[in-house]
């Protein structure tokens, strides 16, 4: 299976996954044209569309690739995704024979209510829910409800190669040094980033793991974000504030 971040609109990321007969999936595409100009490069065979959540920028492109390839459209149950033809719950497993691959439906809400996640073949499809050294905005869900879905995700295996829906990881990185400027970790992470996009190449599919080590948001119960927390916001008990006092200061972060 191969995997290509395909850049769109301003900062997205749409994922095309395919196998080397030349069956395609992509998740979350938010233009057409860019989808057909690389299936066609690459002679694709689109086969399926899977959608993590309702956004525009998410599923603005699914009608104009349904009018060229009549595939099937996985995406939660949201009267706001108009094209769904499989729709799909917590728990459910998506098995594909072409490319062949099994993915895992894991419910995240927070960024939205009905946002989904999709897992399998070491991949983390997690649309606006975890970016590389950051996570979503909470535009319906609670602080609650984002960090019991980043809890879930932390669980995966750590070489498990995460697959965020945009390019935000310096912007995220710029906030998360100033929660840990002394991670080691993080400062690696933040060279390998700016080297990255001093190239003009993506800084995801990043893994787990080094997500673990290094964003604030997955890190709510080590102590030095615990301590941050304390410091700048009171905040230093209950990890739900903690989560709540990290993404607070990062919807208002202008470093």
């Amino acid at each position: 299976m191969h995997l290509v971040p395909l850049p769109a609109l301003t900062d997205n990321y749409i994922w095309l996954l395919h196998d080397d007969e030349g069956n395609a999936i992509v998740v979350d595409p938010g233009e057409t044209a860019v989808v057909e100009q690389a299936l066609a490069v690459r002679k694709l065979q689109l086969r399926a569309i899977l959608l993590t959540h309702h956004h525009p920028d998410h599923i603005g492109g699914v009608a104009g690739l349904l009018a060229r390839h009549a595939v099937p459209v996985y995406a939660p149950v949201d009267e706001r995704i108009v094209e769904t033809t499989m729709p799909v719950h917590d728990g459910d497993a998506i098995k594909l024979a072409a490319p062949d691959i099994r993915l895992e439906v894991i419910a995240i809400p927070g960024h939205t209510l009905s946002h989904v996640a999709y897992a399998g073949g070491g991949l983390l499809l997690c649309g606006d829910t975890l970016f590389s050294l950051g996570c979503g905005r909470l535009f319906e869900g609670t602080p609650a409800q984002m960090l019991a879905s980043l809890d879930r995700l932390a669980t995966l295996p750590k070489q498990t190669m995460v697959c965020g829906g945009h390019e935000y990881t310096a912007a995220n990185g710029r906030f998360a040094r100033t929660v840990e400027p002394d991670n080691a970790a993080l400062q690696a992470r933040l060279k390998e980033v700016a080297e990255l996009r001093a190239h003009g190449r993506p800084t995801l599919p990043v893994s787990l793991g080094s997500e673990l080590a290094c964003n604030p948001f997955l890190r709510v119960d080590s102590a030095e974000v615990a301590d941050w927390c304390q410091r700048q916001h009171g905040v230093g008990r209950n990890r739900v504030a903690r989560f709540a006092a990290l993404r607070g200061a990062k919807d208002v972060f202008r470093g």
